[in-house]
């Protein structure tokens, strides 16, 4: 089976990214996925380029911060913030927006010089229903794989993986994840993790915050199995 451990949230806040780089340098993070908008994205990217061999991709946002584009203020409150939450109803208008934003974050991304490894979304907006055919066109134009989400499996050839792993979280969070894993049928598995030292910023700004340093610390003691199969290989 091949098996890609990647860290979410890459740039949310500094504690946040530091410890995405340790569970990498001392543990089996293999991939990490950068929010262009978050409050660390630029001491992200530097760290990132001091460590090529951590893999890069993009987590697209929708429902934290602020838009990149400036133009698309129909996806947006009165105070500029994203309007969107996890159970939000999607207007044909909005669709349309959130292409021009998703791009935006894209294109971004590209001019920062790291190579764009994957893409997934925050809170896995990306999996929204209506939202199919923008994520299946984006994987097309810029040819770069799109983690697995239930609305995507009819779309194998953009997929970067099989399936997903989404139980390393919360109390969930425990050493039995490769004998779990090793049941499923899967030739390739993402498994989602959020790694991080917990900062001011993080507790101001998330829900998720004590467990992302009990992730770090058990994805630095674990090891990789020899079943097991990088998915990059």
């Amino acid at each position: 089976m091949k098996i890609l451990i990647n860290a979410d949230d890459f740039g949310l806040t500094k504690g946040v990214t530091d410890g995405i780089i340790k569970a990498h340098t001392d543990g089996i993070v293999q991939s990490t996925t950068l929010m262009m908008n978050g409050n660390a994205t630029d001491y992200a990217v530097t760290q990132a380029k001091k460590h090529p061999s951590l893999k890069v991709g993009i987590h697209l946002v929708l429902t934290w911060g602020k838009p990149m584009n400036k133009h698309v203020t129909e996806l947006t409150d009165r105070d500029g913030f994203f309007k969107f939450k996890q159970d939000s109803q999607l207007l044909a208008t909005d669709i349309e927006a959130i292409k021009i934003e998703w791009q935006t974050q894209l294109e971004a991304f590209l001019s920062i010089g790291l190579p764009l490894h994957h893409i997934d979304s925050h809170h896995h907006v990306h999996g929204w229903e209506p939202l199919r055919p923008v994520i299946t066109q984006l994987a097309k134009k810029y040819n770069v794989p799109v983690r697995f989400t239930e609305s995507l499996r009819s779309e194998p050839d953009i997929l970067l993986t099989e399936d997903i792993w989404l139980d390393f979280y919360g109390d969930a969070v425990n050493e039995d994840l490769f004998s779990k894993l090793k049941h499923l049928s899967a030739n390739s598995v993402e498994v989602m993790t959020h790694p991080g030292f917990v900062d001011d910023d993080l507790r101001k700004i998330s829900s998720y915050t004590d467990k992302r340093k009990e992730e770090l610390d058990l994805l630095c003691s674990l090891k990789m199995p020899n079943w097991v199969k990088n998915l990059n290989s």
